[in-house]
């Protein structure tokens, strides 16, 4: 019995687009926050707790294009054809905050307002068209004959808009537990206070999409719902809930369970998208034939994925460490000295 190569990069691409929902999804968190905070020292703390690891965040994005590309071309033609504006977008997005980024440090006073404002709204975009991606891929994608064949205009639903207001304030979530973690002071306190209501937001999003999802695709409805697949699922939404909870409690007194605790839900989160799509690469469209494609059917020839596969067990563990070593050298807490230049 030989090796499920397509399996194996299948999961490969879904834990690197999950590390990076989580780890660039913080730092775009604290520029979502920028707008709630005043002081421009308290902005700089915010800045000077993401700027060694903020870019190194994003390698995960790249590694999970170039891992669909190599192991499923058909997804990578087919998923970029369809979802070409939103992902532009996002680009856009992520541009201008690494330019807002370096330009603000490096501003006069008189004009630091506007590169705070380039900060948010390059964080706001790249955040809000994630969302608005991950609902339209939710949704499905018309393919025949191998090929996408919507219009360049499919992506925008109720759905994927909802979704992209729902990752904004996930990734809001994010950040806010993260400077709970990495400051002090009455900029720790504000964020104390931001997280209550972003915990509720979060339930309240993921409960409408867990009912919306399986409403409008009954192939997810069955995967959920048949028995025995509701003994076997039913722990991950009771567990989430516990999280939530202990997410909850631990705001008030906390320094890094929050943030752990977030990370934990939106694990979470991310695992119960994947058993609902699993194996499809390419969801199938509501009322529209054929189906979705599955992993085995979009796959690039087994000897080029497992060409690939050697390389990507190799540069797996290197970014890894890099980033481990990143986050253990910049540990502890910000002081308004740390403002990065």
């Amino acid at each position: 019995m030989g090796i499920d190569t397509a399996a194996i990069w299948a999961v490969i691409i879904l834990v690197g687009v999950m590390l990076y929902v989580i780890a660039d999804g913080f730092d775009l968190g604290v520029g979502l926050l920028f707008p709630f905070v005043n002081g421009e020292k308290d902005r700089d703390r915010m800045m000077a707790s993401v700027a060694p690891i903020w870019d190194g965040n994003e390698t995960w994005l790249v590694l999970g294009g170039a891992a669909l590309m190599a192991a499923f071309p058909l997804a990578y033609a087919v998923v970029l054809s369809a979802l070409y504006l939103p992902i532009v977008f996002m680009l856009i997005g992520l541009i201008l905050r690494g330019v807002a980024f370096e330009a603000r440090a490096k501003s006069s006073d008189a004009s630091r307002h506007l590169w705070n404002k380039a900060f948010f709204a390059g964080s706001l975009l790249a955040s809000f068209s994630q969302g608005v991606t991950l609902g339209s891929y939710l949704n499905g994608i018309r393919v025949v004959d191998g090929q996408f064949a919507g219009t360049a205009w499919d992506w925008i639903s109720p759905f994927s808009l909802f979704c992209g207001v729902a990752l904004s304030a996930t990734y809001a979530l994010l950040g806010s537990t993260w400077l709970i973690m990495k400051t002090d002071g009455l900029l720790q306190s504000l964020m104390r206070r931001l997280t209550y209501p972003l915990v509720i937001m979060l339930l309240v999003f993921m409960l409408v999409v867990s009912i919306w999802t399986p409403l409008g695709h009954p192939a997810i409805a069955e995967r959920w719902f048949s028995l025995p697949n509701l003994y076997w699922l039913a722990p991950l939404p009771i567990v989430t809930l516990l999280a939530c909870v202990w997410l909850l409690c631990s705001v008030k007194q906390g320094e890094a369970t929050p943030f752990l605790m977030t990370l934990v839900v939106v694990m979470l989160g991310f695992i119960g998208l994947g058993i609902s799509l699993w194996p499809n690469v390419i969801p199938p469209a509501l009322n529209f034939w054929p189906p979705g494609i599955d992993i085995w059917e979009a796959s690039s020839p087994v000897a080029s994925q497992g060409f690939a596969l050697v390389g990507a067990l190799v540069i797996i563990p290197i970014i890894l460490m890099y980033s481990a070593w990143s986050y253990y050298v910049f540990r502890g807490k910000v002081s308004a000295e740390d403002a990065y230049h």
